[in-house]
């Protein structure tokens, strides 16, 4: 239950000012106390130092989305390469692209073939199940270590880990509802637009400006899922809308997370630990007056075993990206994905029988190009 088909995409803000001069050659942004104010100790002027700190103050929210500009991508704030344990990319790759093809055809076989169509219910139950493990995972491992860099306060978490809860959510919610009525490989493409729907946001945000090149690789990407979703055969729009709500969701996610979570660097486990309560409570509210008590009663009727090892596969997912974040740059992350997307394209045709037309084969590869040359692009 990770963010649909694609790689995490996780937050980020740091946790105490810095007074070194950053490295990139980027302008730096400094929250609390001025230079000058700092040189002046108890022999400046009171009115001075009052006047330089309301000035400092005054600049903070311009700060916030000058640093924004500078980052925003389809993955954005992900730890430096190699901040993570570190595993060969020829071995973690691999299992990420199982494991993640693994979630969405495990979740599209319990929904059509077990006929258990309750995805509120499903989306819950992982997130709660992930909460569980990110905790036990704290006291076993030190795969958690990422926590002990962050100070979350009350007003942090109120201010920014809730709102974009609520967007991480409604984007799960919103993807696993279409899978009761589209294809894994109609989904897959329609989540091919979600750089698009990501550099429209930024640009509404004015953190990204559209360049002559931007543009074209934004009508690239629209043309390809246009033609997509008009070779679908099977063309069902409420599963349509929901998956467009679900890419929306997700993109305003990405572009909160980069304005509200500067420079708190969070890996998919840790991000995961703060998230996953969050999300488990939202959806578990929205159950009495969707689903109500049917996914408890259905629940036996599948078995623990395959309930336990569908949210164990989910969970294992979020373990996964955290290896493979040491061990592969961002070029490599959105190559893996997009073979990643022709697996589960392939394999949606295997075992589900989803028809899937010329136009379509045509459309997605358009996508896919802009895909790439977005990434390029933005290197």
């Amino acid at each position: 239950m990770t963010s649909k088909g694609a790689t995490p995409l996780l937050p980020s803000h740091h946790s105490s000012p810095s007074r070194e001069s950053p490295k990139d050659g980027k302008s730096a942004y400094f929250p609390y106390v001025s230079e000058p104010l700092r040189r002046s100790g108890s022999g400046s002027s009171p009115g001075n130092d009052r006047r330089e700190y309301v000035n400092e103050k005054s600049e903070q929210g311009e700060g916030l989305l000058e640093r924004a500009r500078h980052d925003v991508q389809i993955t954005p704030n992900l730890p430096e390469k190699g901040s993570k344990p570190a595993l060969s990319a020829t071995v973690i790759i691999p299992i990420w692209i199982a494991l993640s093809s693994a979630v969405i055809l495990y979740n599209k076989y319990l929904y059509s073939n077990l006929n258990y169509p309750y995805p509120i219910f499903i989306t819950a139950y992982h997130l709660g199940c992930a909460a569980l493990g990110t905790r036990v995972l704290r006291l076993t491992t030190n795969l958690m270590d990422g926590l002990d860099k962050i100070e979350m306060t009350r007003e942090l978490y109120i201010k920014s880990i809730l709102p974009i809860g609520v967007l991480f959510s409604g984007s799960l919610i919103l993807s696993n509802t279409a899978y009761l009525t589209l294809s894994v490989s109609f989904i897959q493409m329609l989540k091919a637009f979600t750089p698009v729907a990501i550099l429209l946001i930024s640009a509404i945000f004015k953190l990204q400006v559209l360049t002559s090149r931007l543009v074209i690789i934004v009508l690239l990407i629209s043309a390809g899922c246009s033609l997509a979703a008009y070779g679908e055969v099977h063309f069902e729009m409420f599963g349509f809308l929901c998956q467009v709500s679900a890419v929306a969701f997700e993109s305003s996610r990405l572009v909160m997370i980069q304005i509200l979570l500067q420079g708190l660097k969070m890996d998919p486990l840790v991000s995961l630990h703060y998230y996953a309560p969050v999300c488990a409570i939202i959806n578990a509210c929205f159950l009495p007056f969707t689903e109500g008590l049917a996914p408890f009663r259905e629940f036996m009727r599948i078995g623990p075993l395959i309930m336990f090892s569908n949210a164990a596969v989910a969970f294992g997912l979020n373990v996964a990206a955290v290896f493979l974040i040491g061990a592969a740059g961002g070029l490599v992350l959105t190559l893996a994905g997009v073979f990643k997307d022709i697996l589960l394209i392939s394999s949606s045709v295997l075992f589900f029988g989803s028809p899937i037309t010329s136009i379509q084969i045509f459309g997605y590869s358009l996508a896919l190009g802009g895909m790439v040359a977005y990434k390029t692009a933005s290197k």
